[in-house]
């Protein structure tokens, strides 16, 4: 019988779990890939957004080389953090469900079925692409993520999205020999864009060795040619060899559903108390970017690492823990 199981090693999962550590809690943290796994899925040369101090856990300095550390500072970083604290947790292991059994919760994996006082989801949004739902998405030659330019040297490739991985997409495949274009169906691209990068990709555009097409939609993708429409009506066929879909992720809602959770409105938050993040399921908890729903880029792993010691507080007055 475990206290606390945690699912997901991202930051915020593992936040939780040193916290329930410093507290002689019996918890188990299961993740069904590596370490910060969704961080492992990251475009190879990522930056973060953020400085060092804003993504650190546990207490541990992140010492960088740079003023906002790389992919794979923070790879290293999070393993030494989940080695210093010597954190229990099963990797490569999938969790299928996870039901409520009386006053304690059962969760089956691909490997066991663990029983559980309390649960914290903390599965994160990045497994989970926002789907076109067009002809062709399935093509090879189609990807929802973006991980390094340089295979694509000399190859025409459509980036589709507007915020900050379609622009650093587009730039660095540009830079490294692409020839780019950017497909957005609104009119323009998007504020959230970070102040940096902003006027790069629209000095680009204007220079035209971008090419951007604005309140245009991609209906269809061949294997040698994309078909676009535009608000005039019109359609357009571009010679094409690779597609970046970059149009977003979302939470797993169907799993979230299937735990019990409520999800509320038109943007799925989990019903949750938000001074606890306990959710509709007393003693499930939710933590990290799936706590908004689908404005998961309100949360960050600057606000999402903040979870743990919410969670645990609360959990301690339930368990009476002292």
């Amino acid at each position: 019988m475990f206290d606390i199981i945690i699912i997901g090693a991202g930051p915020s999962g593992l936040s939780v779990a040193i916290e329930a550590q410093k507290y002689g809690m019996n918890y188990l943290l299961i993740e069904k890939g590596g370490i910060v796994n969704s961080i492992q899925n990251f475009p190879a040369e990522m930056s973060f957004f953020s400085t060092p101090e804003l993504l650190e856990i546990g207490g541990l300095p992140f010492t960088s080389a740079q003023m906002r550390p790389v992919r794979a500072e923070g790879l290293e970083y999070y393993a030494r953090v989940a080695e210093f604290y010597k954190l229990k947790c099963n990797f490569f292991e999938t969790v299928i469900s996870v039901l409520k059994n009386g006053k304690t919760f059962l969760v089956q994996t691909s490997k066991s079925t663990h029983e559980t006082k309390t649960v914290v989801l903390a599965t994160g949004y990045y497994d989970n692409p926002n789907y076109l739902n067009i002809p062709g998405e399935s093509l090879q030659k189609v990807s929802h993520y973006y991980d390094e330019p340089y295979s694509f040297y000399r190859q025409h490739v459509l980036v589709i999205g507007a915020k900050n991985s379609a622009a650093i997409a587009a730039l660095e495949l540009y830079r490294h020999g692409a020839h780019v274009t950017l497909v957005h169906r609104g009119d323009s691209l998007s504020d959230k864009i970070k102040y940096w990068i902003k006027p790069d990709i629209e000095n680009r555009i204007k220079e035209g060795v971008i090419k951007a097409f604005f309140n245009t939609d991609v209906v269809e993708i061949k294997e040698e040619v994309v078909v676009l429409h535009n608000a005039s009506n019109n359609h357009l066929e571009l010679k094409n060899d690779f597609v970046f879909a970059l149009t977003g992720y979302h939470p797993d809602y169907d799993f979230i559903r299937s735990c019990g959770i409520e999800l509320d409105g038109t943007d799925l938050f989990p019903h949750q108390n938000s001074d606890t993040h306990e959710t509709n399921v007393p003693g499930l908890y939710v933590a990290g970017s799936i706590v908004a729903g689908k404005n998961n880029n309100s949360i960050f792993i600057e606000n999402g690492r903040l979870h743990g010691e919410t969670i645990i507080d609360s959990i301690k007055k339930k368990l009476e823990w002292s």
